[in-house]
């Protein structure tokens, strides 16, 4: 599946991807988006100022129209397009079904992830590769696909690299 032909930027103050994602279903919610409708998180610096931007991404003008102004008459400022053509995908069709174990031909299939990479893998997953979805699922655009970048787990299993619930650096300090 190729990026969605409209797209908005929306920026934020949010510094930290977990209340990124948190915003960004929030907003969705809020206007009513559609279940083909994108959302994805972007690392953003400027001028010395680091934060998670936002962009949602949608097959029909009018629904980002739409979703511009009640954004603008929230405060945000909005732009036309993606901030970066490498967006981690936190909205995408498909996402609500990407619960439990899955194999790899059941994750494509039911969603807009066009591939899984394997880190530290040549090539890819065979398609009956079980999948471990912990509820997390955060492919992001490479190329102007989605692809979800996993690693291997225990008993011949793969997870998305991205953990959940990731331990804070030097927590054991």
């Amino acid at each position: 599946m190729t990026p969605p032909p409209y797209a908005i930027g929306i920026d934020t103050d949010v510094t930290k991807l977990r209340e990124a994602d948190h915003l960004l279903r929030d907003l969705a919610a809020r206007l009513a988006l559609p279940e083909d409708a994108f959302g994805c998180t972007h690392l953003v610096q400027e001028g010395g100022r680091r934060r998670v931007a936002l962009s949602l991404g949608a097959g029909s003008a009018a629904v980002l129209d739409t979703a511009r102004t009640a954004l603008a008459a929230q405060g945000y400022a909005v732009t036309d397009g993606v901030w970066d053509q490498r967006g981690r995908a936190v909205l995408y069709p498909g996402v609500t079904g990407l619960t439990g174990t899955l194999t790899v031909a059941e994750l494509l299939d039911r969603s807009a992830i066009a591939r899984v990479r394997v880190l530290g893998a040549p090539s890819g997953p065979d398609p009956a590769t079980r999948l471990v979805t912990r509820e997390f699922v955060r492919p992001q655009w490479e190329d102007g696909e989605l692809v979800l970048a996993a690693m291997p787990a225990a008993g011949g299993t793969l997870v998305p690299f991205e953990d959940p619930d990731p331990t804070p650096c030097c927590a054991d300090h």
